[in-house]
């Protein structure tokens, strides 16, 4: 009998094409060459094959007898004590490979893994690292290192490979030409054209190079969905994180969720990963832009329904499960206004938790007295004293330095006079809470009081984003809970920028030399699911002072400046697309010719600036030119890849840019100087 293991080993390599270098690199390491590298980074966009050249990496090592530890960075924990617990055979057994995936969702380890992890490795190991970005360059220019990393940026498949793919894949010959016209070497594209089939891929108009292509291509791979209780178990793979049959089970109860995740599982462009399945990212943002526009209430309907069952988590799981539920929690809302203008999503310079411990107290103290003063640094004291509970405690995954200290407090009704008459800022948020409405007595308030992040104080940054997620959690799982109270210095902009979210109570108690904004959440009022709705809109309007309100969001309008773009050789779609609909196109009087021109120029305006020198001749190169795909246009400028996507990146990001400003204030004034 042949297991399971076995099967999709030989299916793997029937399917692999190319990358015979990085291959043989790797067996001449599991062969034990002492030229061999220690150490193997491979890097690339997404959809470059990554993954799937790691996961033939793990084979080799499985069929050389070698223990095999797999980590997936996307659910790689903040703390690298975690890490170092999950990847423990590596130090302590001989001969273990390790290998992690999509560790550009765990690049804050970088430093750490050089310098703490790696060099205590066992006898014998190997590690691969797979991540979409390269890594720091200090490590090839350090002698010791650059013998013992070997880094490979994977390119394209070369037509041959990519021909190749579609040969063993049965497509048939009349065929294959119109898909290498679109796929060009992408191996993502490639894959998804070979699981489609010949069926798939006979349509002439799906070969156009346009953004619809891979939205058709998953169309062909789903085929006819057996049943509408399959099409809402696609909703759920579009919107979470990941996507386990428990959660199935959860937001589908009058369904077969052991049915459904297995057909879930069974898709060509999904990952399992041990927290559930997980669709390769292009995929995912493909199929849940298909499912919003085909079914928007639907899809709406299916983001509330796991939103409930995240916040019910949040009551009832663990507390070692509560980060993680938040963090998926929040990645629902993630293109939301309100949320974005309150969280980095930043992942550099990342930082972990821990509670205070009384050694780090006189370094919390000066970080209080360096950005706040004596006056707060004493208060900072007087808490740590009265509640060292409620204090966290920040480090630099990196390094292991305290850069950051929060406090979240819990006050009981009635308030200690004690509190009253030591800290202006508590209260404050007391006579707030008795002018608007009693707290009684049983009930608490809960106060984020202390924010302290020297480096970056006072804007948003990793460690606010941790906070107010534990915050956030708190209140969720809290009994009794009346008040929920933010602390801002700069009140007047933060004012801005928690609208909608947090009432500003006007109070602007003053310690020492400083004033603060008071702002407030009543959970009586608004119960925490209620609250959490307020980030869900995509179209929450976005007013400027002189104009008004403009009728998308930020967010919604980049997307649509995008679509724009991706449609530019297709008259039909450019007529279509959304940024018809917007104020920049609402005076024009022939409005789809007029916004292509309008869009061109603003595009050869961005070379008016250095900056967009690079950015201009990508962004002509990728839409203007007539290039069938993002590699040729990048042959075309005789760019990298790479280096041709991040100039791409930053030419998107500095049209939208100039175009949203002309969305909010209209066309700059001719005779301005």
């Amino acid at each position: 009998m042949v297991s399971v293991g076995e099967r999709l080993s030989r299916a793997r390599v029937r399917a692999f094409i190319g990358r015979d270098a990085q291959l043989e690199r790797f067996e001449e390491a599991l062969a034990g060459s002492p030229q061999a590298p220690f150490a193997f980074y491979v890097c690339g966009p997404g959809g470059i094959g990554k993954s799937t050249l790691l996961r033939r990496l793990a084979d080799r090592a499985r069929t050389a007898g070698r223990l095999l530890v797999e980590l997936d960075g996307r659910f790689v924990d903040r703390d690298p004590a975690d890490f170092e617990r999950a990847a423990g055979p590596f130090l302590d057994v001989p001969g273990t490979v390790l290998l992690v995936d999509s560790f550009e969702h765990c690049q804050w380890l970088e430093s750490w893994l050089w310098h703490h992890f790696l060099p205590r490795a066992a006898d014998d190991t190997l590690v691969v690292l797979g991540g979409r970005r390269p890594p720091q360059p200090q490590w090839s220019a350090d002698p010791a290192w650059s013998r013992l990393l070997h880094v490979t940026e994977l390119e394209p498949f070369s037509e041959d490979q990519a021909r190749s793919l579609l040969v063993s894949a049965d497509i048939r010959p009349e065929l294959r030409d119109r898909v290498l016209r679109f796929a060009g070497g992408n191996p993502l594209a490639l894959s998804l054209a070979a699981a489609a089939g010949s069926e798939g891929c006979g349509r002439e108009e799906i070969w156009a190079p346009s953004a619809d292509v891979l939205r058709t291509l998953l169309s062909g791979l789903i085929g006819e969905v057996p049943s509408a209780a399959h099409r809402r178990a696609l909703e759920v793979a579009a919107q979470a994180h990941s996507t386990s049959e428990e959660l199935l089970a959860a937001v589908l109860p009058e369904e077969d969720a052991h049915l459904l995740f297995s057909w879930l599982r069974d898709l060509p462009f999904m990952e399992s990963t041990h927290r559930g399945l997980h669709p390769h990212d292009a995929a995912r943002e493909t199929l849940a832009a298909d499912l919003r526009w085909r079914a928007p209430n639907a899809f709406e309907a299916m983001r509330r329904r796991l939103a409930d069952e995240y916040l019910r988590l949040l009551r009832e799981a663990p507390e070692e499960r509560v980060w993680t539920v938040t963090d998926e929690l929040f990645y629902l809302f993630r293109e939301g206004e309100a949320l974005a203008r309150v969280r980095t999503w930043s992942r550099e310079d990342e930082v972990h938790d821990r509670p205070l411990h009384p050694d780090d107290l006189d370094t919390v103290l000066r970080m209080a007295e360096e950005t706040e003063g004596a006056a707060s640094a004493e208060l900072v004291r007087y808490w740590a004293q009265r509640q060292p509970q409620a204090f966290s405690v920040y480090r630099l995954v990196a390094t292991g330095r305290i850069v950051a200290f929060t406090a979240r407090l819990a006050l009981p009704a009635p308030p200690d006079p004690q509190d009253l008459a030591t800290d202006p800022v508590v209260a404050a948020a007391w006579r707030h809470t008795d002018d608007d409405a009693p707290v009684s007595p049983g009930e608490h308030i809960g106060i984020s009081r202390f924010s302290v992040y020297p480096e970056r104080y006072q804007v948003p940054s990793r460690v606010i984003d941790l906070s107010s997620s534990r915050a956030q959690a708190e209140s969720a799982r809290a009994r009794g809970r009346a008040y929920g109270f933010a602390v801002y210095r700069d009140a007047e902009t933060w004012a801005g920028r928690v609208k909608g979210t947090l009432r500003d109570t006007g109070a602007r108690p003053r310690v020492g030399e400083h004033t603060y904004g008071v702002f407030c959440v009543d959970w009586r009022r608004t119960p925490v699911e209620q609250w959490l709705r307020r980030f869900t809109s995509a179209t929450e309007a976005v007013e400027d002072p002189a104009e008004g309100p403009s009728p998308v969001s930020r967010s919604t309008f980049d997307q649509a400046v995008r679509e724009a773009l991706a449609h530019w050789r297709d008259a039909g779609a450019f007529a279509a697309c959304a940024l018809l609909r917007t104020r920049l196109a609402a005076d024009l009087e022939d409005p789809a010719p007029q916004l292509r021109v309008l869009l061109r120029r603003a595009v050869d305006e961005l070379a008016a600036d250095p900056r967009g020198v690079r950015a201009r001749e990508a962004l002509t190169a990728g839409y203007f030119s007539g290039a069938p795909t993002q590699e040729a246009a990048a042959r075309r400028l005789g760019l990298p890849y790479g280096t041709y996507r991040r100039h791409l990146r930053q030419g998107l990001d500095l049209l939208c840019e100039a175009l949203w400003q002309r969305e909010l204030h209209g066309p700059p004034d001719p005779s301005a100087t």
